[in-house]
């Protein structure tokens, strides 16, 4: 039987800036196939720019509504709530319900699904034109992550910190796509790595 796979996001999970066989729930799922799971090409909901509130928006628009019997669901979302300085109440109170929203499409088993930590921009040269400066960006990211990993907890959710991997991209810049900001293939195939052990207990 074929698992099924939804992965909810934004343009970390599109993948802008690589072409669709470098999105990391692509690659994720080529990964697990090779490691012996029957897993089908993800179906993505995920848009560049999407904040926590605009993903829940195109949620509640989908017709006919996305079914709950996905066997793997994935959500990383968040960055662009602290890109834009959205309050951090605003950013728990969207997190929550989609992370409830999540674990509903994985028919109501938290242990299909797994949430990925938002990455740090601060360290792509796209962030030196910010003026709130690269220490306040990461300190953002961090304290969103922090809600992130407080609301997987209450879940009993799974929760991958891929946080530190991005920062790498300070000084390897083959981490980051063309752009200077969005990860590169390399980026993601080092999250995959992560993601993978994670992914294959969720279909256990």
């Amino acid at each position: 039987m074929t698992r099924r796979y939804l992965a909810l996001g934004d343009s970390y999970t599109i993948g802008e800036g690589v072409d669709a066989s470098g999105r990391w729930p692509v690659q994720l799922a080529a990964v697990m196939r090779d490691a012996g799971a029957a897993v089908a090409d993800p179906t993505i909901v995920a848009k560049t720019g999407w904040t926590t509130a605009e993903l829940l928006t195109a949620l509640d628009a989908i017709s006919p509504p996305l079914p709950a019997d996905y066997d793997l669901v994935s959500l990383l979302i968040g960055v662009n709530d602290q890109y834009r300085g959205l309050a951090s109440g605003v950013f728990r109170e969207g997190y929550f319900k989609l992370l409830s929203h999540a674990v509903n499409f994985a028919g109501g088993d938290a242990r299909r699904v797994v949430v990925v930590s938002i990455p740090d921009w601060s360290v792509t040269p796209f962030a030196r034109s910010d003026p709130r400066g690269a220490l306040a960006i990461a300190a953002e990211i961090d304290a969103f992550n922090a809600i992130a990993r407080e609301a997987t907890c209450q879940a009993a959710v799974p929760f991958v910190d891929v946080t530190p991997m991005s920062r790498h991209a300070a000084s390897d810049r083959t981490l980051l796509a063309a752009d200077g900001l969005h990860p590169s293939r390399n980026m993601y195939t080092l999250w995959v790595e992560a993601i993978l052990p994670v992914a294959m207990r969720a279909l256990s």
